[in-house]
């Protein structure tokens, strides 16, 4: 069997609306209705009276490709009101998104991940391929195309920063056509020097969120185990670096482990850490992972150590993860089907929690 086409590019995308005859007014009409879930004939200016024939004879057949880079395999709706997407890409592999309460969604930048957070479920499988930037544009659109999204998070499937060329261009597409502000994008990684560095010189500059989890340099070692040796400390100094330049506050992502990462030792370190930066400390609960002998610690527990970095002067906000009734809280998400054969066709199944 060949092997499958590579997934369309933005860069390819745009190159064949040139080719059919689009100039950067038309290329930009046709990406802005295609990422914002719109018909391409709507507008108030007509398509005869705007687009040359060349183009106008093409549109049907791009739109119909882009429309098959991300179809809808499986919708499971969770009590909080978010909902967990299976999503199948052209050659067959699959990847999650989670429509989020409050217009936002989740997508994902990889199929599976190579960091190996010990914690998580998406990483099991290593990493199987990325997910192209026009890819990622469309888990967008198809998600637009069942409810409105004014944000949109890179917390799913995948290390962005391993996949950084295709998420800077997806990223620049989403804050300029696509119609979503620049602080309502967020980058989420465990930490990469090239992306503390490429990502300041994009002409769109996302809010960034840095899976931290401990203050101690050995424990971060065995909780992500393929992330980059770059201690918490000079993370956070990076990280407080793009918050002066962007002007948005740093998130710090922590998944509070019981026994592990919740001691006072921790508490008394993050203080140290974070004293006086720009910056807000996420405490997510551990979700729970088939498998795995982790343990979340009690909400009255994790609450009493949000309020004591309060106290402390630490912003902090103790989070439940959407979806995690259905699956689709941080570090539940994986690619859930095997790919099916050519030509089967692929209902839609909607599970209610």
């Amino acid at each position: 069997m060949p092997a499958p086409a590579p997934a369309l590019k933005l860069d390819t995308l745009r190159a064949r609306l040139r080719a059919a005859g689009a100039n950067p007014l038309h290329e930009a009409r046709v990406l802005r209705l295609w990422s914002q879930a719109k018909p391409q004939d709507s507008g108030r200016r007509a398509l005869e009276s705007f687009m040359p024939a060349s183009l106008r004879q093409v549109l049907p057949q791009i739109g119909a490709e882009l429309a098959g880079l991300a179809t809808l395999r499986s919708q499971h709706l969770a009590q909080d009101g978010s909902s967990r997407l299976l999503i199948q890409l052209q050659d067959e592999q699959t990847v999650e998104s989670v429509l989020l309460p409050r217009d936002g969604l989740c997508v994902s930048s990889q199929v599976g991940c190579a960091v190996g957070c010990v914690f998580c479920m998406t990483g099991k499988e290593g990493l199987i391929r990325q997910v192209s930037d026009a890819e990622i544009v469309a888990q967008v659109a198809l998600a637009r195309t069942l409810r409105p999204v004014k944000k949109v998070v890179f917390m799913g499937m995948g290390e962005p920063s391993h996949n950084l060329d295709n998420v800077m261009q997806a990223l620049d597409l989403l804050g300029t056509q696509g119609n979503i502000g620049h602080k309502n994008l967020v980058f989420s990684t465990v930490g990469d020097e090239r992306a503390f560095a490429l990502l300041p010189q994009g002409r769109v500059k996302p809010a960034l969120a840095i899976s931290l989890h401990t203050t101690r340099t050995d424990l971060r070692a065995q909780l992500l185990p393929k992330a980059p040796h770059i201690s918490p400390r000079d993370l956070v100094e990076m990280g407080e670096a793009y918050a002066r330049a962007t002007g948005y506050p740093i998130q710090y992502q922590w998944t509070l482990l019981e026994g592990i990462n919740d001691t006072e030792e921790e508490i008394d370190g993050i203080a140290q850490l974070l004293q006086g930066k720009y910056a807000l400390m996420n405490m997510i609960p551990y979700n729970a992972v088939d498998g795995l002998a982790f343990q979340r610690p009690s909400w009255e527990r994790a609450a009493q150590i949000a309020r004591s970095l309060q106290q402390r002067g630490i912003l902090t906000k103790l989070r439940q993860s959407a979806g995690q009734d259905v699956d689709g809280g941080c570090g539940q998400l994986r690619a859930r089907a095997t790919a099916v054969p050519q030509g089967v066709g692929i209902p839609v199944k909607v599970a209610h929690a």
